[in-house]
């Protein structure tokens, strides 16, 4: 900013480029996304996650019900047991189920992953859901990267995880990010219906 004798303002060069590119930017229709952080869960926000779940779920046509429930034939019952907070809080109290969140604001939970330790060879990669209307801002990578950091840290040989077969979106998603392909296999699901699926492995240290 430079002013004259007279009291009479001028922008600096600098002020003047940052004003262009703000115009330019709303012309775009161009939106600064706010800061994404990932952090391994506190029981209150493993009971917010659940309330979150719930609530999207409610929605049949939508998204996360449709990827999650309808494409596999998931009975509901089974569906609110799963996500229910007794059935999260108690995973978490065993020690053996890790969630990372993903938040924007530090308190809307924006997705999650689920890591489940079984035993010292491999842990397994339960899921990964990234809440409607937050898909494709890099947060699914983000959640797989503090989850993969975080098994490192506690000498896990390796972690797996399995896609559907006809899951192209989730197979491209973990193929890029360094997963292999170890089988395909067709597994009888606790509601009784076969789902092909394809078993990857991601190799943190060697055995």
């Amino acid at each position: 900013m430079r002013t004259t004798l007279d009291g009479t303002y001028f922008p600096s060069q600098e002020e003047m480029l940052q004003v262009m590119r703000t115009i330019t930017n709303k012309q775009r229709g161009c939106v600064q996304m706010e800061p994404v952080t990932v952090r391994k869960s506190t029981k209150d926000e493993i009971k917010a996650l659940s309330r979150k779940i719930e609530r999207l779920l409610k929605d049949k046509n939508g998204k996360l019900y449709q990827d999650n429930v309808a494409k596999f034939g998931v009975p509901e019952e089974y569906v609110k047991k799963a996500f229910s907070e007794e059935v999260l809080m108690d995973a978490v109290r065993s020690g053996k189920a890790t969630f990372y969140l993903a938040f924007k604001n530090r308190d809307e939970i924006l997705g999650f992953a689920q890591v489940i330790e079984g035993n010292s060879t491999a842990v397994e990669l339960d899921r990964i859901v990234v809440f409607p209307g937050h898909e494709r801002m890099g947060i699914g990578t983000k959640l797989l990267k503090r989850a993969i950091a975080d098994q490192k840290r506690k000498k896990a040989k390796s972690i797996i995880v399995t896609a559907g077969r006809d899951e192209a979106h989730a197979r491209a998603f973990y193929e890029k990010n360094g997963f292999k392909k170890v089988k395909e296999e067709v597994v009888k699901s606790s509601w009784g219906k076969d789902i092909p699926l394809i078993l990857y492995r991601f190799q943190l240290r060697c055995t």
